[in-house]
């Protein structure tokens, strides 16, 4: 199996190479008030990758804190609460008799 996925990984890899040879030619990226940029198009594309992949672990970060936060609050509920004395009786304990 991990043979199997080391090969996966370089198929992708050489995949990646050649996606990178064939859009190797230089665009201009126009920005405001008549500003441009002009490289590779991998770079574009890497750089919206990257950039999208951060907004996307951000969004998931402030998730994360939230439920963190909202779990700390119930464990000190939890151990601030007196103990439950056990008046369920147990309907297998009629069984038992």
């Amino acid at each position: 199996m991990r043979y199997l996925l080391r090969i996966v990984e370089l198929a992708l890899l050489l995949l990646l190479i050649a996606v990178t040879v064939q859009n190797s030619h230089a665009v201009e990226f126009k920005l405001f008030f008549g500003q441009s940029w002009s490289a590779p198009l991998i770079v574009f594309l890497l750089l919206f990758f990257v950039a999208g992949a951060i907004v996307g672990l951000l969004a998931t970060f402030s998730f994360y804190l939230k439920n963190r936060r909202e779990l700390s609050q119930l464990k000190k509920e939890l151990r601030n609460r007196p103990p439950a004395r056990k008046t369920v009786n147990d309907p297998s304990d009629a069984l038992a008799d």
